[in-house]
């Protein structure tokens, strides 16, 4: 995964970018009004060519309108919401539901690999990656499906120790030097570009309090995946610090909205989603707050992490 190739076809990225921004300009697109207008934050006089590099989290399965079925790709996700608030001159959205950072180096399935998306002109990336790596989905199955056996203990936090040592809290640690590695590939293709990090939001019940059976997972359980959670995104807040990126935290605004509460009230959907998304993914409203997160970031200070 050392190897950072060239991109292979700078113009087919090229038009890409251009058929993206048309879809995108073509919708009337609005993030959540409290985000501020963030013009111009970063590149080369007025000009803002942005790249979003990410997996499902960032591309919104679910999420009418679905603009690549392949990915599960919503031109209603985080990177389409940015784009127009901060003008994007070009925007190019390869995110992808199911991406490692495996798939930044190589295609996955109709999608290429997604770092052929970043040249030298490009001013901002946005990345949100690492869910996947760790297993999120293998882990909401697993917790499931012991949760149902056992409601009231904590079956899939004994499962994952089972070893003497936390197998998730291994997996997030394994997964750190993955997106270093993306990282030093995004700065190689994009010297001079803005890069940012985003963590993912609040999934489950911040005081770790869980709703069996809206959400199989067993009472003593949910604090556990909590804190999983917490320790991925501490990872990708150390990691960006240390390779000249930028974090955003989309945990701390998404707090009360995971997919315990009501359907009025959740940004993020339960195994049995009500609104239009994936399973244990964010909603329209949930992507809209992301958006805000990241506007709000770039609207601030420039260089501080």
């Amino acid at each position: 995964m050392t190897n950072d190739r060239r991109p292979a076809d700078g113009a087919r990225a090229r038009r890409r970018a251009a058929v993206l921004a048309a879809v995108v300009g073509g919708c009337a697109l609005v993030a959540a009004a409290t985000t501020p207008a963030a013009a111009h934050p970063a590149g080369r006089g007025h000009r803002l060519d942005y790249v979003a590099l990410g997996d499902s989290y960032t591309s919104g399965p679910g999420i009418p309108t679905q603009v690549d079925a392949d990915c599960a790709r919503s031109d209603r996700n985080y990177p389409s919401l940015v784009a127009r608030r901060a003008r994007a001159t070009t925007f190019t959205d390869v995110s992808c539901s199911g991406a490692t950072t495996v798939q930044m180096w190589q295609a996955q399935g109709t999608n290429g690999p997604q770092l052929d998306a970043v040249s030298r002109n490009t001013d901002l990336v946005t990345l949100q990656i690492g869910g996947n790596d760790v297993g999120f989905g293998t882990i909401i199955a697993t917790c499931a499906r012991l949760g149902v056996q056992d409601p009231t203990g904590s079956p899939c936090e004994r499962s994952y120790e089972a070893s003497g040592q936390d197998a998730l809290a291994l997996a997030v640690r394994r997964t750190a030097p993955k997106v270093t590695e993306v990282l030093r590939a995004v700065h190689a293709r994009a010297p001079h570009a803005r890069v940012v990090v985003v963590g993912y939001p609040d999934l489950l019940p911040d005081d770790g309090v869980g709703c069996f059976p809206q959400v199989p997972f067993a009472q003593g359980d949910f604090a556990y995946l909590r804190d999983t959670e917490k320790r991925l995104n501490l990872m990708l807040r150390t990691v960006a610090g240390r390779n000249r990126a930028e974090y955003v935290d989309t945990y701390g605004p998404t707090v009360g909205h995971d997919m315990c509460k009501a359907p009025a009230d959740r940004w993020i959907e339960p195994l049995q989603p009500a609104a239009p998304a994936a399973p244990a993914h964010p909603n329209a409203r949930g992507e809209e707050a992301m958006a805000g997160a990241v506007l709000h970031r770039l609207a601030g200070n420039h260089g501080h992490h």
